[in-house]
């Protein structure tokens, strides 16, 4: 079975993009200058990403948000409209179904919500969330295929969109959106990222007759400010250094979310919702390993996923994501390691290639 396309492949193409297989799309993995120069884009000046292969599932009815507190980790309830948060979907014994962004959003006075999933599970959950819809009064919409969704981060981001809105993007805050026009288009513009930076992300339907205008717009009015196409690889680097989780690698079925440090998303004592009770479970009983971040001591070492992790002669985890910080020059990894080898500061060991190499377990973000 061939992989979908974004509305914008065309351009990727043209602009030498090398494409690779990513969660059921062609995707741009990085463009002729390469990731690391795509990685100090986004840190010190800005880029941007099409990263319309992400799921958008839109819920509305009577029961929007006792559905979506059915179903999510993080508390609903607390959010007005324009907010977003960040979540998780549980199965009932714990396990992350996936991680997500819920937004509150209003149209004519309705409150619904738009939850924005990644790109490879968007079949499974679509399924998941239809399976538990049957007992609230609502009506789901699976959107991703019509929606296209460009990442503009880093220092300049702010003064690049705001040459194309008339919207005060400045006042939009962290985890906040508005509905506005940009370059033309009506759209959601919210200031959230994968990245740490500043940065804001625009939600907008239509084909490639309105996708690439768009891109075109943004890509004129940040050429002043260094702005650079940005691919899937330096994506992945970025949000690495900021010790962010990614679906398949640091977070699956097999891992619960307060293993995963995702416990400040997990709001044990709302209502019920799927997992809930298996979580108290796994809380009174206490985790047995956690997500943590490593260092390496030694330069030019890269710790890759699987790689395992050792101490006291054993091995006590195993490395979930890795590669070298382009910032500190360093390999870094996020990997699970038993309860006792996770405070800061604890030196364990990395099996490279069969050789192992020193780690110190650190507090994310790494940079």
């Amino acid at each position: 079975m061939s992989n979908q396309r974004t509305a914008l492949y065309e351009v990727h193409q043209t602009l030498g993009a090398k494409i690779i297989p990513f969660g059921g799309f062609d995707m741009p993995v990085n463009y002729p200058k390469g990731i690391l120069a795509e990685h100090r884009a986004v840190r010190e000046a800005v880029g941007m990403f099409d990263v319309s292969h992400m799921g958008e599932i839109e819920v509305r009815g009577n029961d929007a948000l006792a559905f979506v507190q059915h179903v999510t980790t993080n508390d609903a309830s607390t959010l007005k409209h324009g907010q977003a948060q960040y979540s998780v979907l549980c199965y009932d014994d714990g396990g992350i179904v996936d991680d997500l962004l819920v937004y509150c959003m209003n149209d004519g006075g309705q409150t619904w919500y738009m939850l924005v999933v990644n790109a490879a599970n968007i079949e499974k959950d679509w399924a998941w969330l239809q399976s538990h819809a049957a007992a609230f009064d609502v009506q789901l919409s699976n959107v991703s295929n019509e929606t296209n969704l460009l990442a503009v981060q880093g220092p300049h981001s702010l003064k690049t969109l705001k040459k194309l809105t008339s919207v005060a993007l400045e006042e939009i805050a962290y985890y906040h959106c508005t509905l506005g026009t940009l370059a033309g288009v009506d759209m959601v513009l919210s200031r959230t990222g994968y990245t740490g930076e500043l940065g804001f992300e625009l939600y907008f339907k239509g084909g490639s007759n309105v996708a690439i205008p768009v891109w075109q717009a943004i890509i004129e009015a940040g050429a002043e400010f260094g702005l650079e196409p940005i691919g899937l690889g330096a994506r992945d680097t970025l949000r690495l250094e900021k010790g962010y989780c990614l679906y398949g690698n640091d977070i699956d079925q097999t891992t619960n979310p307060l293993e995963a440090g995702l416990g400040w998303v997990t709001k044990l004592g709302k209502t019920d919702f799927v997992g809930k009770t298996a979580l108290i479970n796994a809380k009174e009983a206490g985790v047995q390993r956690k997500l943590v971040g490593l260092r390496l001591q030694q330069e030019n070492i890269i710790p890759r996923q699987h790689y395992a992790i050792h101490a006291d002669s054993k091995q006590i985890g195993i490395v979930t994501s890795g590669g070298i910080s382009p910032v500190l020059g360093k390999g870094i990894a996020l990997g699970y390691v038993e309860t006792p080898y996770t405070q800061p500061g604890t030196t364990v060991q990395i099996a490279v290639r069969g050789k192992e190499y020193l780690a110190d377990v650190v507090k994310a973000p790494f940079v």
